[in-house]
């Protein structure tokens, strides 16, 4: 009997899903990726403000991650108009042509489906909601804010962070296909990504953290390598699982991937990547207390003077993983 193809389900937003996605593609595995419909800045946020629709950006990442075209329609579609050009100056063409095609399609989800067809995308892209959600967050000071790039820009310790629709009278709501991806996976692979911005924004949508406490899949976290800056200054490995377990409200991660691979002193350049902070601090027996297998290796690329993870590194280890007995759903606390 011939065996079927493992299936991975990739939760996240922002670029690092992208780098997961396109070592994956070429992988004799089924991929879903879920993604974040809360981004609200650059042009995104500024398509999201004029038409109402998802912001695309994230899933336009995605689509070209994952989309098996020749090079030069993947470089049209991530195409960015120049600043000089007063009315589309910044946007990308595949925002806009997301933008159109939801509003032809009625939503985002049938519009991604679509484009998908078109792209010759190599696995499932679902935008984690049908509509836009906005992203709240609760501060250790007490106050509160809205919008993912208010949040980061506050630059103040996040204490919970949840979403709304964007009239909030109903609760955000997944389409049920996002559902039976995640309970029919072997394995749910959540970043790299900003925990509070990219990541956790899908798993507060209620039906979606609920899938991923009860799917029997195997939940992977792929720690970040650097804290960033207004979200995670300071945190450790552990502090990252911590807060993704608190705001669940169970030890749902089974593995984490951790890197070792040191940043040399004074390699990043801090004015054009000044999101990363410093490399986030190991905490093994943190980690370990809340029921997490560890896999620590060099995960670190460097490039560019910042500091990344080597997709084919990470993908080797899931890959790796997919096989391997763990620790059971009702040993977690």
């Amino acid at each position: 009997m011939k065996s079927r193809r493992p299936k991975i389900v990739v939760i996240g937003g922002g670029t690092g899903l992208p780098v997961i996605l396109s070592n994956l593609r070429d992988q004799d595995v089924d991929i879903t990726a879920v993604v974040t419909v809360a981004d609200d800045g650059g042009s995104s946020g500024i398509i999201r403000h004029y038409v109402n629709v998802v912001p695309p950006g994230d899933i336009r990442n995605v689509m070209v991650a994952l989309a098996e075209i020749p090079g030069i329609y993947k470089d049209l579609f991530q195409y960015r108009f120049e600043t000089t050009d007063d009315f589309f100056a910044g946007h990308a063409i595949g925002n806009l042509i997301i933008a159109a095609l939801s509003e032809m399609k009625g939503g985002i989800f049938d519009a991604v489906q679509e484009l998908s067809q078109l792209m010759r995308v190599n696995g499932h892209i679902y935008p984690a909601a049908n509509e836009p959600l906005e992203l709240h967050a609760q501060f250790a000071d007490g106050t509160t804010l809205r919008g993912e790039a208010e949040i980061t820009a506050a630059h103040k310790l996040i204490k919970r962070v949840w979403v709304e629709t964007s009239n909030h009278h109903a609760q955000p709501r997944a389409a049920q296909p996002v559902i039976d991806a995640i309970m029919d996976a072997d394995q749910i692979v959540l970043g790299p990504g900003s925990l509070f911005t990219s990541i956790l924004p899908n798993l507060m949508i209620s039906s979606v953290g609920k899938a991923v406490r009860e799917s029997p899949a195997e939940v992977v976290y792929i720690c970040n390598i650097m804290t960033q800056k207004g979200e995670t200054e300071n945190f450790t490995d552990a502090d990252h699982v911590r807060v993704l377990n608190e705001h669940l409200g169970a030890n749902f991660i089974d593995t984490v991937l951790v890197n070792t691979g040191k940043v040399p002193d004074k390699y990043i350049d801090y004015q054009r990547w000044d999101e990363m902070s410093q490399p986030v601090k190991h905490d093994f027996q943190g980690l370990r207390s809340q029921g997490c297998r560890v896999i620590s290796t060099d995960f670190l690329q460097l490039r560019d003077n910042g500091a990344f993870h080597n997709g084919q590194e990470v993908v080797h280890e899931l890959l790796n993983l997919i096989g391997q007995p763990r620790f059971q759903k009702d040993s977690r606390g």
